[in-house]
């Protein structure tokens, strides 16, 4: 654990901590398939970090249904911060619709806690497993000790739509320096570099450049 916190505080991005954290949640938490950080904001989810299939799928599911877990969890007046759920094959009167939906993307179970609550906004780290049963008690230090640095890296952002706005420059800068990869042969390295090099030369922001690289690519027709 001391290791673990230690990793994370040598982050040096919002970003780059959160991504850390779901990473760890998998590497570290036995029974987790897949982890994620899920924010709430104006009503509408963004996926702020993913580890691992089921979580994007499942955190679009809960916003477009208004129903889950996480949303039953923000809704809770007692100020219980952690649910699970042992067996999503049974049934889930609270959200029967999202937990029919779960069942098909092959979640057996899950857990989560909630980071932070406003109002309706708010923001939850998120545990999945394929099968029923997978997390215990014993799982909820680890699960509080990374949703405790989870939120600490949230307080520090300004907003979640600063998060996601850099969450999808990442994206656009990633796809551009794999078309420059194919293309010319580059390393990843490489293919960095020269999107930086024609940002400094042209003066415009990283993520333009990389907008120009990917609607030149064919593959993006």
């Amino acid at each position: 654990m001391a290791l673990l916190a230690r990793d994370l505080l040598a982050q040096d991005s919002v970003q780059g901590t959160l991504d850390e954290i779901a990473a760890s949640a998998v590497k570290l938490i036995e029974g987790c398939d897949a982890a994620g950080i899920l924010a709430v904001s104006k009503g509408r989810a963004v996926t702020l970090s993913v580890c691992g299939d089921m979580v994007e799928e499942s955190d679009r599911l809960q916003g477009e249904l208004g129903e889950g877990p996480c949303f039953d969890a923000a809704r809770r007046v007692d100020g219980e911060r952690l649910f699970r759920i042992a067996d999503m094959s049974r049934p889930q009167p609270s959200w029967p619709r999202f937990s029919q939906k779960a069942r098909d993307l092959g979640i057996g179970s899950m857990t989560g806690v909630l980071l932070y609550t406003d109002l309706q906004d708010f923001g939850a780290l998120n545990l999945y497993a394929r099968r029923p049963g997978a997390f215990g008690k014993d799982i909820e230090s680890a699960g509080w000790l990374l949703a405790s640095h989870a939120a600490v890296a949230l307080a520090s952002a300004r907003t979640v739509e600063q998060l996601e706005h850099a969450l999808e420059t990442r994206h656009a800068i990633g796809e551009a320096m794999g078309i420059l990869m194919e293309r010319h042969r580059l390393s990843q390295d490489e293919a960095f570099d020269v999107l930086r090099r024609l940002s400094q030369e042209h003066n415009i922001k990283l993520r333009d450049v990389a907008g120009y690289v990917r609607a030149d690519s064919p593959a993006q027709d």
